[in-house]
């Protein structure tokens, strides 16, 4: 269904005056796990595929395969679950609960 408010027309105009770059640049802004929301995002294999998968199409699209190439390898392995968010550094080096009291 095709929204034809105003809010939608403006928005639409902002979208075909910007270029891809910077369309794709947006969305990774958007698709970034943001600081506030790390502990809570860290293991969400969609968030951190996406996240990747959203850097990589920057770099191509600025002509950087070596540099998406990388990205979209971390994007697969986090699908596929061949890797896992490491421990908190803040957190990893505390000792057991119980060890030391």
């Amino acid at each position: 269904m095709l929204d034809t408010s105003p809010h939608s027309e403006s928005s639409e105009t902002v979208l075909r005056q910007c270029t891809t770059a910077e369309l794709a640049q947006a969305l990774m802004e958007k698709l970034s796990i943001s600081e506030k929301d790390w502990h809570r995002l860290k293991s969400n294999r969609n968030a951190r595929a996406r996240e990747q998968a959203i850097a990589a199409l920057v770099f191509l699209l600025k002509d950087k395969p070596e540099e998406a190439l990388p990205r979209l390898q971390q994007a697969v392995n986090w699908l596929d679950r061949s890797i896992s968010a490491p421990p908190c550094p803040t957190h990893g080096d505390r000792p057991p609960r119980g060890v030391g009291q």
